[in-house]
């Protein structure tokens, strides 16, 4: 078995450059052509438009990353875990963009006190209450994982038990894409992302075990169903915002996901691996969070006043900077504390009996 202590700082690198393919995204893209935002970049849209598959990669990272984090701990460490990473962020952002969208977001956005109270609990698909932020929607995708994750840990986690689950998966998933399953059962497999989180846990034994012919052929078979399901995505929202999207630089850019991940496995993008990524890294969910709406409300307020282009930049600065506020004085502060709360308290030994 190869050692896994080390800390794997390029993947905190992968985070900020998928986090900000999206920012870039919605900026440029999504919020003009849906008729949200007045600042229109219609040259940048070609490119950016592609953006959005940063939440792939998104995907592919936690499958690798949360099976590396779960390994050997008990079930209650990875839900403390998964609660001090997920939800002190969550709460600031939500709070940051309800505030701005109840003052300033006025014909752009809504939200209503329900809404936002449904959304503290990150669970607010099951009751059918919109998101606050369009952006959270991939969180309950998050949060099915988790649970499944949490399962292996019921049952002490092992690379065969992990094989079982991936194989397990993949079969359920093809079985939802051929109609042999219910639609309803996709609320759980989870088909049009699936083989994103399959592959990333697959790469994961791949760094910590080596290759074998189970890895070796779930990878693959991975990538043909992303770039499949990709493409059926990508025409979908081409209908969406009446654009087209090449098939080509679909494939292209999934296979580069997968190609990347691998590398990251078999650890030759070692050498990128710098200290500094790790601050960048921690400021990839906070922007992830904060940006989209508040961004967006901005676009409609100042875009007639401002230059587009030192709109844009100033407002990525801006999110940057609010993203990097937000992990190192409220996430770093709170993380231990909350850690505290949620770990179980050790208990005192007991007092010897004293002879009678």
């Amino acid at each position: 078995m190869r050692g896994t202590s080390d800390r794997l700082f390029e993947i905190d690198g992968l985070r900020i450059v998928a986090a900000l393919c999206v920012v870039l995204y919605h900026y440029t893209f999504s919020a003009w052509v849906g008729g949200t935002s007045p600042v229109a970049f219609p040259a940048e849209s070609m490119w950016s438009r592609y953006g959005y598959l940063g939440v792939d990669l998104f995907f592919m990272i936690s499958g690798f990353v949360v099976l590396m984090s779960a390994w050997d701990r008990t079930p209650r460490q990875f839900v403390t875990s998964r609660v001090i990473r997920l939800y002190p962020a969550y709460w600031v952002g939500l709070a940051l963009t309800a505030l701005i969208t109840l003052a300033l977001g006025a014909g752009v956005f809504q939200v209503t006190i329900p809404q936002i109270l449904a959304n503290l609990t990150m669970f607010q698909a099951v009751i059918d209450v919109p998101n606050v932020d369009v952006v959270y929607w991939t969180l309950w995708a998050e949060m099915r994982f988790y649970v499944l994750i949490l399962l292996l840990t019921l049952i002490t986690i092992t690379k065969a038990r992990v094989m079982a689950v991936l194989w397990g998966w993949l079969a359920v998933t093809f079985a939802v894409e051929l109609g042999v399953l219910p639609k309803v059962a996709d609320l759980v497999v989870q088909s049009e992302f699936s083989h994103y989180f399959i592959a990333g846990m697959a790469l994961f034994l791949l760094y910590r075990f080596g290759l074998n012919w189970q890895i070796a052929l779930i990878v693959p078979l991975c990538l043909g169903n992303a770039v499949f399901r990709a493409i059926g995505y990508s025409e979908a929202v081409g209908r969406r915002y009446h654009v087209e999207f090449s098939p080509v630089a679909i494939t292209v850019i999934v296979t580069l996901i997968f190609v990347v991940m691998l590398l990251v496995a078999l650890r030759v993008t070692k050498p990128l691996a710098k200290r500094w990524l790790v601050v960048a890294g921690g400021l990839t969910y906070p922007l992830y969070l904060l940006h989209a709406h508040i961004g967006i409300i901005a676009f409609n307020r100042l875009g007639d006043a401002v230059n587009r282009y030192v709109l844009l930049f100033g407002l990525v600065v801006v999110m940057c900077l609010a993203a990097y506020a937000v992990h190192r004085y409220l996430e770093t502060p709170l993380a231990p504390k909350l850690k505290g709360l949620l770990s179980p308290r050790p208990q005192r030994p007991a007092e010897p009996l004293l002879p009678r």
